[in-house]
């Protein structure tokens, strides 16, 4: 049991405590509440400051994840109930049903292909639409299908089964039950990540009301090649490709009306998301709005002075107040107050993309309730001292890393996931605080 620890979040943080866990002898069972690991860097197209393909480095740390002997994966399974105990903590996981044999589903996709029912893709933040049953993205591990109960035609109206028709492996099963399991755990650790803020309920912005108003992830998925658009710039109203393009930054973060924090990486992201389109398209113009520009990481102000000397990216040091849409062309127009003359101005673009605030998972509150530990007045995961003991939470035993105790980059997210393996070794192995 002590040498047990349970990993709450499939994210990169939680895959990377997880290989460091596993490869120090540990027993690890990793939690995650979505079909499949990989979190939201399995959304990205590149990193910053390198531009390295994201899911090139995601892919292999979920594969050495999945395969490794000590690493015990529970996708589509959430932790109801946790208690004290002698040796730690007694867990309770509800594992809900996919509908689908995992020991016998292939992966091979017919039955996706096949099914005639279509929801919206939240993989792809809804610019698209999935089938009933599906396998989220590509690389996703595990490679099995699942089906949405909620919108499939069988579980809504009592008929179809064309999937199970399908299924030459004999994977599909409507009456495949909820699995509860117990665990005895010496630790554990938070790795919940972030969601992203709901910029609809910002009007000054227009989003929901300008078609050619997305936020930054939409931008994201529409510029990676796996993406809706095979990765092929184009805006939502027309398809056509926008030539001048406009960021803007602290869109609900920054902000006592909503989040006072900094993001942390809301800066470098939109730079990059302005060089890839750029590079997509040469004679392309990108605008980034920002209140301060953070670039805080190594190689960081480097990149920001690539982008404006090769890329032709404009900063414009600004708080957009409003965006509305032309009568004449539909394009949106930003209004907007240049901090640097104190010049009031106007500029119309072809698509405005809005750079959200990322907040703490809508889980912390839960968790946090039945782990017993604290939450800061932001919602983060509560660390008591920061700088002795940057991944202990106020209770014994239970750690958080990533950005579910603060804001954070990649990097960050990485380095900071195998310190709470090594401090999870130590509390484990008996060291004091």
């Amino acid at each position: 049991m002590k040498k047990s620890v349970l990993v709450i979040g499939g994210g990169i943080a939680g895959i990377q405590a997880s290989i460091d866990l596993g490869s120090m002898g540990f027993h690890v069972y990793l939690v995650e509440k979505t079909p499949a690991i990989g979190g939201r860097m399995a959304q990205l197209d590149k990193t910053f400051p390198t531009n390295d393909c994201s899911i090139c480095i995601l892919a292999p740390k979920m594969i050495e994840c999945s395969r490794h002997e000590n690493v015990e994966i529970l996708t589509y399974s959430e932790v109801i109930d946790v208690q004290r105990n002698n040796h730690g903590y007694k867990v309770t996981i509800k594992k809900k049903p996919r509908y689908v044999d995992v020991a016998k589903c292939t992966g091979c996709g017919d039955c996706i292909e096949k099914c005639a029912v279509k929801t919206p893709d939240e993989f792809n933040i809804g610019l698209n639409n999935r089938k009933a049953i599906y396998i989220p993205f590509a690389q996703a591990v595990p490679r099995v299908a699942t089906i949405d109960a909620e919108v499939c035609r069988y579980f809504t109206k009592g008929k179809c089964r064309l999937c199970e028709k399908i299924c030459q492996a004999g994977a599909i099963n409507y009456e495949q039950p909820e699995e509860i399991i117990d665990l005895d755990v010496g630790a554990i650790v938070i790795s919940t990540g972030f969601e992203l803020f709901d910029v609809s309920s910002m009007s000054e912005y227009g989003y929901g009301a300008i078609k050619d108003v997305i936020t930054a992830l939409q931008f994201e998925r529409l510029i990676c090649a796996s993406g809706p658009t095979h990765g092929h710039l184009e805006r939502p109203s027309d398809s056509q490709i926008p030539m001048r393009l406009a960021f803007i930054q602290c869109v609900g973060s920054r902000d006592y009306r909503t989040n006072p924090y900094c993001s942390s990486v809301c800066c470098m992201h939109a730079t990059k998301e302005a060089i890839l389109a750029n590079e997509h398209y040469p004679d392309l113009e990108p605008y980034i709005f920002y209140t301060d520009m953070r670039a805080v990481g190594k190689k960081f102000q480097e990149y920001i002075k690539r982008a404006q000397d090769q890329y032709g990216v404009t900063y414009i040091r600004s708080r957009p107040s409003k965006i509305v849409e032309d009568e004449v062309t539909k394009n949106p127009v930003i209004f907007y107050e240049e901090t640097l003359s104190r010049e009031v101005k106007k500029m119309e673009v072809d698509m405005v993309v809005l750079c959200q605030a990322l907040v703490p998972s809508t889980k912390n509150g839960y968790l946090a309730k039945l782990l017993d530990v604290g939450l800061n007045t932001c919602g983060f995961i509560h660390i008591p001292d920061t700088l002795f003991h940057p991944v202990d939470t106020e209770k014994e035993g239970i750690f958080a890393c990533g950005f579910c105790q603060s804001p954070q980059d990649i990097p960050d997210s990485v380095v900071q996931a195998s310190g709470c393996a090594a401090r999870v070794a130590e509390y484990i192995a008996g060291a004091s605080k």
